[in-house]
């Protein structure tokens, strides 16, 4: 009988593929029965190389679960279920392969309960509503391996978390399971194993295996013809769409990913503007538009029947599609991985070329062009940051066991600390935790909804509550958004969602552009937002919140770099630093380019009063907490009325007064000392704790999000879960979910350690003082941020040209 090994690589080569050593070196390390992670590019034939041995190790002839492939998208589980049913039919095995996601019908749903596929790919939501059904420990109990695909993307979120605890349920149940994760941009493999593996794993069975292959990644920055030396941030790189088009002219398809999803909607809109013969030939994807749109333009793009996609991250991870010749990123992606992971997407074959065009939305963002270009070349990745003691998460989980065959407290106390998320937590803190879910917390002892589980006679902690159990299921997962609402044709038909915020802002007879179509709003009926067609003009495009990201340290690091490089060989530079000449040259007129190791300030007065602007190159987020914690410091030496702005690469101090900058040394206002109760004082962390909280609320199960079709509006949401937030506030400071949202807040919205680091960068650093009579290219893109706030678009538009003129004549 032949090997997993021999069978795997005989069919690969059947199919017209020589087996990479990887794939051989994770045939022979399964065949061993050994759990692991697997690093490899994108398109390099990961998933043949451990969906294999889960089809070889399967028995058709047991009709019992024995494969589960974990994905964190839709889109990507069924690419995955397609490649296992080909290789299942095409080597005659037999096996049922099914898929379980959140589009699956419940007559599908109902069919795998009743006769169980021997391989199912799922999600880590659906894969917690297996744990939810009753008898699910029988139906568990014969699993012989588990593959959890982009485990890169999962780890640093709290559907990690879900996945870590469902591991640790599915080793107790089938202790002999293999377990494998599968990643294309980790770097350091160390901490993505040992969150895979758990706080208790033989580290002997437990290895990593990294792909020897080299996956080219070329880029091209869209240059333009004409560069303005006072960039900023407002076009969104709408001038340089001649260039865009041609790209897209020149190759078969194109993918042209954006950062945000009303990034996309305008990019599409424009493109048919200016190009309307790829009318037909061009399509949009993101994850607001209907599912079965998008599942047509996904095969679409399969059988090349069209030219380009604009797309969100909806299509970073996965999804295979071999035709994609190039790639068009819209603005600088902030982050190595996330750059990586879309460039795969093109030449997604072994040893082919991805090759990516960079469209800077202003000037210096070329200067992230050629950043990435560098942390490319010597394979310098982020890292995620996977999240500790998610009390939400365990709590959420600890009622899916109970709504299903209950629990031990003891026994689950044991198995719980087996994770890497909770090796940490406390006999004192699980205790709470059970009492949280029997009595509702001290707090809430008096309200019978938040009484949710009950010790039964034989010792077991389970919901017997029915409606309880419906809603538990209901609300399952971890990905909290504003209420989306559907759009609909009044003639009938679907067309995607919106949250409710933007409709709420909406008026009878309003235009706007969704999904590809101008639309005329014409009434909010049963959550709906009700339209039809218009040929009228669009002034309005839906926005989401939270879409805005910031810079990874990384990449923070690389742009420094960068900088640095264009000083030390103003000879040999990249494309897009020469490029920037002119811009380097006006702002070297009035101020500095800074090297890596120094920290520029730069001091002007205009009309609006004295400007202060700090480079510190450290991202959007960095940079608005120091701005705040800077200025409530200097508030506290003498009172100062102030306006504060932000972007990627600096921020902003506008003042009524000037600020002498060296009594901010003298004065150790940098210092990162007593950082925690200043951070509190400066930026209402309060405020952004009570938004913290309302997501661990809704995932703890503290507030119901609603039936389907009937979902409570944000505001009703957001009111329930501010109440809960003042009354443990209040009355029960010790509450672990409102002393989780403090830390939250901290260690991963405001990057407490990176702070730390910064500051103290900062602080050690003599300031490079420049003192200008006018803004510079740096400082621009900054100034009208802030003008943004104040401003319509046209009105702004206008002001900077105004603004522009001026500069150049002086």
């Amino acid at each position: 009988m032949c090997t997993i090994a021999e069978t795997s690589a005989q069919w690969l080569k059947n199919q017209g593929y020589t087996p990479h050593t990887f794939q051989r070196e994770c045939w022979n390390k399964v065949g061993a029965h050994l759990n692991g992670l697997l690093m490899a590019p994108t398109g390099s034939g990961k998933t043949y190389a451990l969906g294999l041995p889960m089809l070889l190790q399967a028995d058709a002839s047991k009709k019992v679960l024995q494969g589960v492939w974990i994905t964190p998208l839709r889109a990507l589980s069924y690419e995955i279920y397609q490649a296992l049913e080909y290789a299942n039919q095409s080597m005659g095995l037999g096996l049922q392969v099914a898929l379980r996601n959140g589009d699956t019908p419940n007559k599908e749903r109902q069919k795998q309960q009743k006769n169980s596929p021997q391989i199912l790919v799922t999600t880590p939501e659906s894969l917690h509503l297996l744990l939810a059904a009753k008898g699910y420990s029988q139906r568990l109990e014969h699993l012989k391996m588990i593959v959890v695909d982009e485990w890169h993307d999962l780890m640093g979120s709290k559907r990690g978390v879900m996945i870590e605890l469902a591991l640790s349920r599915l080793k107790s149940l089938s202790a002999a399971v293999n377990i494998w994760g599968i990643s294309a941009t980790l770097k350091d493999d160390s901490l993505a194993l040992e969150v895979l593996s758990g706080s208790q794993a033989k580290k002997e069975k437990w290895i990593s295996i990294r792909a020897d292959l080299y996956k080219e990644i070329k880029i091209v920055s869209i240059i333009p013809k004409i560069m303005e030396r006072f960039p900023w941030r407002g076009h969104l790189g709408i001038h340089l769409i001649d260039q865009v088009i041609e790209v897209i002219h020149r190759h078969q398809t194109v993918l042209l990913f954006t950062n945000t999803r009303s990034q996309c909607e305008i990019w599409y809109q424009k493109i048919l503007e200016k190009a309307p013969e790829f009318a037909g030939e061009i399509a949009m994807h993101h994850s607001s538009i209907d599912r079965q749109t998008r599942s047509w333009v996904e095969n679409a793009i399969r059988n090349e029947s069209l030219r380009a996609v604009v797309c969100t991250s909806s299509l970073d991870l996965g999804v295979d599609f071999a035709p994609v010749e190039a790639i068009i990123q819209i603005g600088g992606p902030k982050g190595i991985a996330r750059f990586i992971q879309r460039a795969g997407r093109s030449g997604h074959q072994p040893g082919a070329t991805s090759l990516v065009y960079f469209v800077p939305t202003h000037a210096i963002e070329l200067i992230e062009s050629a950043a990435l270009r560098k942390a490319i070349e010597i394979n310098a990745i982020e890292n995620p940051v996977p999240y500790l003691l998610c009390y939400d998460v365990l709590i959420q989980y600890c009622c899916t066991l109970a709504v299903s065959e209950g629990y031990k407290e003891a026994a689950l106390y044991e198995e719980v600390k087996t994770t890497h998320c909770f090796q940490a937590l406390t006999i004192e803190a699980w205790k709470w935790i059970q009492n949280f879910l029997v009595h509702g917390s001290q707090s809430l002892s008096t309200y019978d909804e938040y009484k949710k589980v009950v010790r039964n006679e034989a010792q077991l902690m389970v919901i017997e509550n029915r409606g309880l159990a419906m809603r538990h299921r209901l609300q399952i997962g971890t990905i909290v958004s504003d209420a989306a609402l559907q759009v609909v044709f009044q003639s009938g038909g679907f067309i995607g969602s919106v949250e409710e915020w933007f409709a709420s802002q909406l008026k009878v007879g309003d235009i706007f552009t969704f999904a590809g179509k101008t639309l005329e709003f014409i009434r909010l009926k049963e959550l709906k937002v009700v339209v039809r067609r218009s040929s009228q003009k669009a002034s309005k495009v839906p926005s989401w919140m939270g879409g805005r990201l910031s810079f990874t340290s990384e990449m923070s690091d690389f742009l420094k770099h960068v900088l640095q490089q264009a000083h030390q060989h103003p000879n040999n530079q990249e494309e897009e630093l020469k490029a920037l000449e002119p811009i380097f040259e006006r702002q070297k007129k009035e101020s500095f380019v800074p090297k890596a190791h120094e920290f520029l300030v730069e001091v002007f007065h205009t009309r609006e009063g004295f400007h202060h602007i700090f480079y510190p190159f450290e991202g959007r987020f960095i940079h608005e907490a120091i701005a705040n914690l800077l200025a409530y410091r200097i508030s506290l030496m003498h009172p100062i009325s102030c306006t504060l702005a932000y972007n990627d690469y600096g921020f902003e101090i506008l003042a009524e007064q000037p600020i002498e900058i060296s009594l901010l040394w003298e004065n150790n206002l940098w210092d990162s000392r007593f950082i925690y109760e200043d951070l509190y004082n400066s930026l209402n962390i309060t405020e952004m704790s009570r938004r913290t909280f309302r997501d661990i609320a809704v995932i703890s199960h503290l507030v119901f999000t609603g039936y389907p079709n009937k979902s409570i509006k944000t505001k009703h949401l957001q009111s329930s879960s501010q109440l809960l937030f003042e009354v443990f506030k209040s009355h029960e400071p010790d509450h672990l979910l409102y002393l989780q949202a403090k830390r939250e807040t901290l260690e991963h919205k405001l990057e407490e350690g990176r702070l730390i680091r910064v500051l103290n960068r900062i602080a050690n650093t003599e300031p490079l003082v420049a003192h200008c009579s006018l803004p510079t290219p740096f400082s621009f893109p900054i100034i009208t941020d802030r003008l943004r706030e104040k401003l319509s678009n046209e009105s702004l538009a206008d002001r900077i040209r105004k603004m522009t003129a001026k500069l150049e004549r002086s």
